[in-house]
């Protein structure tokens, strides 16, 4: 059943068939190892690694995800138009720019996932002019360092803190972050 349904094809759909069907099995086994390997997009060759402390490329175009995706998209599209009657350059025209527009989707929605990325690094400028509490005692006038109590980035955080009062500020009080000095608040219990 399945020769005589291959012989009554001709030459382009036979074609079709054979990149539908290809790609098609690639994107499933990609998809399955995908899921086993725990989604990490280099596992297929993606350019998608990134260097420490690097930006690095971007999700791109060109992959080897993106190029399964393109011919499986190009195969059935192009076989469908071919078999409901439309000519050979319709059918591949149409084909491309199906491919190329699931292509494109798949990117711009990559982009948009990477874009909701946190790196978690603690950026100690978003402290200033936060409000927190005294944990350990702070000593007056730098002469020591004390720590506080602030909500910062989402999470409560215990950091170091230094003031330039003339009093100690004990446990318990309120302070305003004023400044950094490296990775040192610069609080004061003052004017809050």
């Amino acid at each position: 059943m399945l020769e005589e349904f291959w012989s009554q094809l001709d030459a382009f759909e036979k074609i079709l068939w054979v990149v539908a069907s290809v790609f098609t099995l690639m994107f499933i086994f990609q998809s399955i190892f995908t899921f086993l390997a725990g989604g990490d997009e280099s596992t297929f060759g993606d350019a998608d690694d990134y260097v420490d402390g690097d930006g690095g490329i971007d999700y791109q175009f060109f992959t080897v995800k993106n190029m399964i995706a393109f011919f499986s998209i190009f195969g059935w599209i192009g076989l469908g138009c071919y078999t409901e009657g439309l000519s050979i350059p319709a059918s591949v025209i149409l084909g491309v720019i199906s491919g190329i527009t699931v292509v494109s989707f798949m990117v711009w929605l990559m982009k948009k996932i990477s874009a909701l990325k946190e790196d978690g690094t603690l950026n100690f400028k978003n402290a200033i002019l936060k409000t927190g509490t005294v944990y350990l005692t702070i000593p007056a006038t730098r002469s020591g360092v004390g720590k506080v109590q602030i909500m910062l980035q989402g999470s409560s955080r215990d950091l170091d803190a230094i003031t330039d009062d003339e009093e100690n500020i004990p446990t318990g009080k309120l302070v305003k972050v004023m400044g950094l000095k490296d990775n040192l608040l610069i609080v004061t219990s003052k004017n809050i």
